[in-house]
């Protein structure tokens, strides 16, 4: 695959790829932002250093993406005008490492297409983080799991998010009930197959029982767990990753949960999967 504004460095076989050639400080121009979308769905996801941007340029290169999301429960940067953008520290007082192979905010009706994740501060040594294709997950399984999987569906749950929330965001879970996603989904725009249960989210199998459930999760989360669908960026400063939170996971290695790290994300919104 060519492109004629970025330059695209291919990370691992299956996902991940490092662009250059991009100012992200400045309005990108509409062939250049075509190209990064097409390089997000050829690699799933993707990285730019040196990207010295404000909370300003942040918003404006996610909204050339499609419509932004709010997170549910975390607090926004209100005082900076961006209720749309949330941060994530960690440090010595407060660790707080995402370690869990996850899809962000599976517990939602029309989870999140993507996410726009920017280094504002990171730790000299550790604290990557890595991604996994939910694509490459469901190719590398065999037909006859493939079949059983594609009919099933699962329920998904805000988990810790519920203790995190305030009576108005529970109230809100309380009142929807069980959302429920299919285990096997596929992408609205490539037409690719994935995994589609995480860790995080994921409570059981419907239709299953309790036992049949958890073997065939777990079965599924030692399998995703597998090196051969990862890839590992190693943070620096204003770095951005950019990713497909419909066929990928992700999980933070938590070598140092001490160490200080603040990160700022924008979420795109999605759709309903099928």
């Amino acid at each position: 695959m060519t492109y004629e504004h970025i330059q695209v460095a291919k990370m691992t076989a299956p996902l991940g790829a490092e662009i250059s050639g991009v100012d992200l400080s400045k309005p990108l121009e509409e062939p250049v932002r075509d190209e990064i979308a097409r390089a997000m769905l050829d690699h799933l996801v993707v990285f730019f250093r040196g990207q010295d941007i404000t909370v300003d340029d942040h918003f404006r290169f996610a909204c050339g993406f499609g419509d932004l999301y709010t997170h549910p429960i975390f607090q926004p940067l209100k005082d900076q005008g961006r209720p749309e953008i949330f941060e994530l520290q960690s440090d010595a007082k407060r660790p707080f490492v995402a370690a869990l192979w996850h899809t962000d905010i599976t517990f939602e009706p029309d989870p999140p297409k993507a996410s726009v994740l920017r280094a504002i501060e990171v730790p000299e040594a550790g604290g990557d983080t890595m991604w996994a294709s939910m694509e490459a997950a469901y190719d590398g399984l065999s037909d006859t799991m493939q079949h059983l999987l594609s009919g099933l569906s699962a329920i998904h749950q805000p988990s810790y998010f519920y203790q995190l929330a305030n009576d108005e965001q529970r109230k809100r879970f309380d009142d929807r009930g069980d959302v429920i996603h299919p285990v096997v989904r596929t992408h609205p725009v490539s037409g690719r197959k994935a995994i589609f249960v995480n860790g995080a989210f994921t409570s059981q199998i419907v239709g299953m029982k309790e036992k049949e459930s958890e073997k065939v999760l777990a079965f599924l989360y030692e399998h995703i767990d597998s090196s051969e669908f990862h890839c590992r960026f190693h943070w620096t400063k204003n770095a951005i990753a950019m990713w497909d939170n419909q066929n990928t996971q992700h999980r933070v290695v938590a070598d140092d949960p001490t160490a200080r790290r603040v990160m700022q994300r924008l979420t795109l919104a999605g759709d309903k999967p099928f």
